[in-house]
């Protein structure tokens, strides 16, 4: 069972920190243009769609209307731009 504890080799135990960066310009951009269709580039390829909403480590964008969200972590974007 995980017990938030790390055993190191010389058998003392440290808390284990989970530490999440937030870009809040990035956020803050972001938001601004929550409803238009943007092109965002990750560095596993390319997206575009509709953003539909931003969370501090995540985005969600849809293609289409009725489509599934698609999920894409702030921290694998390489840049966001706005299509018409």
């Amino acid at each position: 069972m995980y017990s938030g504890y790390m055993n190191m080799p010389n058998n003392n135990y440290y808390p284990i920190q989970n530490i999440l960066l937030v870009e809040p310009y990035v956020l803050q951009t972001l938001k601004s243009i929550i409803g238009k269709r943007v092109i965002i580039d990750t560095i596993r390829g390319t997206v575009q769609g509709t953003l539909v909403d931003v969370k501090p480590d995540h985005v969600v964008i849809k293609e289409f209307e009725d489509d599934q969200p698609t999920f894409v972590r702030i921290q694998q974007i390489v840049f966001v731009m706005p299509i018409r």
